[in-house]
């Protein structure tokens, strides 16, 4: 960097960062500026006729540091296409850095080809993103962490895991044992376990379909426990509602179904409400889909603004994110 452009950093820094939500989820975009201290981003979100999406700016960016807060949830497509439109609305705007703000990134289950003539669609967005002209990416709890590496751009992945803990905490459920409804979830589960203070309990399961999940055994004892389940997403609640049914047989008494992202596509209502759970907590990172409150009473949406809003703050004063999780929980990848 020369001498001009370190002048024009510096000089950007000291101006208030500017924040800005899309159309997928602004209730969490307005929070997320009130947490990071600044008014939220003014901008028109619209539509033509024909259904191709238009964005006005009505603030001035210019030499300003933005952040464009924009989860790719249902409606999946439509969601990526404005987030792409609105880094190159900023862009063209000159803006000086264009962050973009994921709380849940869509496609990342497309992570690698699963079997021969298929697309590796993660990597597409990835590419979009970047090439529509974003300089940084903050997300949250991605499906797989090897999704940082499909940007070249620094990225900064943040875990839900505080907020989340701090719930459970709350709850004072007694004997209680978390459970990986997969060999894949281990890693995570047992970081939840150490902070938890309870024991690791894995079930052994194997995916007849896409969305038919069939689980073998229990591997731990969970005989009379309170069962704790953590998962990056709930989807169709396929895992889930397989797990519980084993763990009933094996003893288990009640059930806490924990998720980042609520995506809830169907039939997950109906196959945990035939399941029976007693608590589940999600956060905010995906509006709830209509009528999932009024169906489910026990679920409980918690909020991550705060995670979200203090690493914005970080990242416009060139600060650490990782600092933000001083306890032994790490920000997943941090830059």
């Amino acid at each position: 960097m020369n001498d001009c452009e370190c002048d024009s950093a510096a000089e950007g820094s000291k101006k208030e960062p500017k924040v800005f939500s899309g159309s997928s989820n602004p209730v969490l975009g307005a929070a997320i500026a009130e947490a990071a201290g600044v008014p939220l981003g003014r901008a028109k979100v619209g539509q033509f006729p024909d259904g191709e999406t238009i964005i006005k700016l009505e603030d001035d960016v210019r030499g300003r540091d933005c952040f464009v807060v924009q989860s790719t949830c249902p409606p999946v497509n439509q969601n990526c296409m404005e987030l792409f439109i609105f880094i190159d609305c900023l862009r063209r705007a000159s803006a000086r850095r264009i962050t973009t703000v994921i709380p849940y990134f869509g496609y990342a289950r497309q992570d690698r080809k699963a079997e021969g003539r298929t697309p590796i669609t993660a990597k597409l967005v990835a590419n979009l993103i970047t090439q529509a002209g974003a300089h940084r990416v903050l997300a949250m709890d991605l499906h797989a962490d090897q999704i940082q590496g499909f940007f070249d751009l620094p990225v900064d992945h943040l875990t839900a895991m505080p907020v989340i803990l701090k719930h459970v905490q709350s709850l004072g459920l007694g004997d209680t044992v978390v459970v990986s409804p997969d060999v894949g979830n281990v890693k995570q589960s047992n970081a939840y376990a150490e902070r938890l203070g309870t024991s690791l309990a894995v079930i052994e399961k194997r995916r007849i379909a896409g969305d038919v999940i069939k689980a073998s055994r229990v591997i731990g004892d969970v005989s009379g426990k309170t069962v704790l389940m953590f998962d990056d997403m709930i989807t169709t609640g396929g895992t889930a509602a397989e797990a519980i049914k084993i763990l009933r047989k094996h003893g288990a008494k009640k059930f806490l179904l924990a998720a980042t992202h609520a995506v809830f596509a169907e039939p997950a209502v109906e196959r945990l409400l035939e399941v029976g759970v007693d608590w589940i907590c999600v956060t905010d990172t995906i509006p709830l889909r209509e009528g999932v409150r009024e169906r489910l009473p026990q679920i409980q949406v918690l909020s991550v603004a705060s995670l979200l809003g203090d690493a914005i703050r970080r990242i416009h004063y060139n600060q650490s994110v990782s600092a933000m999780f001083a306890n032994g929980i790490v920000a997943r990848g941090s830059m």
